[in-house]
């Protein structure tokens, strides 16, 4: 039976913070983002930022529908703006046709056109730019112009959501296009970063006014934003990595809102409520949202798939969810949550039984013990270093839990923990992890993974580091499904792939699941129009229909 003893202490702030007019809005989230160009990386505090400051074309909105945000209709093959065609090589493709809103003008009021369409897939496609979709660019053959608001994408694969370009996130051409002369150093030229408060580089209902590096943001309205006037004067998005120090500072009234997107984890926010319930709002929004512990395919370890195996089996992840998170979050099997369409309940599972985690573990010939650790024949001792975001009391308490069970199995498991900002913008980003790095990965519905799968995605330097298969795994038939995933439509086909990429997924264990996360939005009460998505995309990207009631 596992037992633990879990302490939550909230330190009050004794200096009074004067009260702010409630025109203005401070809101608490755990990371500070490692960068501003909405195109290169992927990290969640950037995404939550940049939605209140920029939109993307198309996006799935908060019933998981794609719909668009910056042009008049998503294509259609029945209106004609969606037409199948072939590749100079002959292969199946598609064009799709876009038309931007007339209203759409840059933070300087230049207004947005397509030329700024053109220039972003010119940044996109190039490897040495380091794009984190950079998979959605190179099937762009070519874009036709019919003027400055219309145009064509010739894409080289009929895919299955040819409708939606979720991950064409526009760049300024008239600021950018000088700092890319150079597509290897636009990472470090990029005004996103030099220049982060340039109005030319926002058109969102917000722009980005002041940065102080590692501790908050200041965004207040755009001018040239045509859309619905946002209702406050300024927002402020302060950046807490110890989440002790997120509850504390919203007691003391010194931040308003802990963001469920990337603020408390559950179990802290359940404890959080029981003490403070009448205070605040509480929703707790299950969604797409993957805990795991991403695996180092690189180290000779972790390479065989029976200790991986192993690690699972030698987990009790069920009484981990239920004494933490109050049996809230489901223990996950695989990468694909329940609550999407696609999921698979028959893969493979790994309950909890350490005598078959021993026994996978002798077979790989870890079968020497030694003041309690297990030793190879060459007398290596059986040791892997875990990684995670420091700071996290939640995450680093499930950390220490499994490499508490880990112990128990005879596995010696160090951990070595780093700040968000290292951590997913060198370490994870980079691979430079030598054995597990446990993080979320937030995804949109039926999202096939083709980024953090495909043997194509291994980040490295001759992709500018751009994709997000951490763990280098590499296995011809997974590229296959994921290939055959995106253009075999026909449903029944199309769900036989899903549930073979999922069995392969949960046998092969690239990453080790653990559990599906549901957020907690912790509101004053007087904060509404917050609409939770339970998916990637935040609810900032709706930041116009907030407002502080009367």
């Amino acid at each position: 039976m596992l037992k633990w003893l879990v302490a939550a202490v909230f330190v009050l702030v004794n200096c009074a913070v004067p009260a702010r007019a409630k025109d203005e809005l401070v809101i608490g989230i755990s990371q500070f983002p490692n960068n501003f160009n909405p195109a290169i990386g992927t990290m969640l505090a950037k995404s939550y930022i940049l939605g209140m400051a920029r939109r993307p074309i198309t996006i799935h909105d908060a019933n998981w529908e794609p719909i668009c945000l910056l042009c008049t209709e998503l294509p259609s093959l029945e209106k004609g703006t969606a037409k199948f065609e072939l590749t100079e090589d002959g292969k199946p493709g598609i064009a799709v046709t876009y038309t931007l809103l007339p209203t759409l003008r840059w933070g300087d009021n230049t207004p947005i056109t397509t030329k700024d369409v053109v220039f972003t897939w010119k940044v996109g496609k190039n490897k040495k730019a380091g794009v984190g979709n950079y998979e959605l660019f190179r099937r762009i053959t070519k874009i036709n112009v019919k003027d400055d608001r219309t145009f064509t994408l010739h894409l080289d694969k009929r895919t299955c959501d040819f409708e939606t370009i979720n991950g064409f996130n526009l760049l300024p051409a008239h600021i950018e296009e000088k700092n890319f002369t150079d597509p290897a150093e636009y990472r470090n030229r990029t005004a996103y970063d030099t220049d982060t408060t340039n109005p030319g580089l926002w058109f969102g209902p917000y722009r980005i006014s002041k940065v102080v590096q590692g501790s908050y943001v200041v965004l207040e309205p755009n001018p040239t934003w045509a859309g619905k006037k946002p209702a406050f004067k300024r927002i402020t998005v302060k950046a807490i990595e110890k989440t002790a120090a997120l509850t504390a500072n919203l007691l003391s009234g010194s931040i308003d809102y802990i963001a469920g997107e990337l603020g408390l984890l559950l179990d802290q926010a359940l404890e959080f409520e029981k003490q403070h319930g009448k205070r605040f709002n509480f929703v707790y929004k299950p969604g797409l949202v993957y805990e795991h512990a991403d695996v180092n395919l690189s180290n000779p370890i972790l390479a065989d798939r029976r200790v991986r195996q192993a690690l699972l089996h030698g987990l009790d992840r069920e009484s981990i969810t239920k004494q933490l998170f109050d049996g809230k979050q489901p223990v996950a099997h695989g990468s694909v949550s329940p609550l999407d369409s696609v999921y698979n309940p028959d893969v493979p599972k790994y309950d909890f039984d350490p005598k078959r985690a021993k026994a996978l573990l002798k077979e790989a010939g870890w079968s020497t013990k030694r003041k309690g650790i297990l030793h190879n024949a060459e007398g290596e001792r059986l040791q892997i270093e875990f990684m995670t975001t420091a700071g996290n009391k939640s995450r680093e308490l499930v950390q220490q839990v499994m490499q508490s069970m880990w112990r128990q199995i005879g596995i010696d498991v160090r951990i070595r923990n780093e700040p968000p900002r290292v951590y997913f913008g060198q370490t994870v980003r980079k691979r430079k992890f030598k054995g597990l790095a446990k993080f979320a990965w937030l995804s949109a519905p039926r999202n096939v993974p083709l980024t953090t799968l495909h043997s194509s995605r291994i980040p490295g330097e001759d992709n500018g580091w751009s994709g997000q298969n951490y763990t280098g795994y590499n296995n011809a038939r997974m590229d296959k499904l994921i290939d055959d995933m995106q253009v075999v439509c026909e449903p029944e086909k199309n769900r036989a792939l899903w549930n073979e990429m999922q069995i392969l997924y949960s046998t092969d264990l690239p990453a080790l699941p653990l559990y599906f996360r549901a957020n907690a939005f912790i509101f004053p009460k007087w904060l509404k129009g917050v609409t939770p998505t339970g998916h990637q995309y935040t609810s900032t990207h709706w930041v116009e229909d907030w407002y502080a009631e009367k």
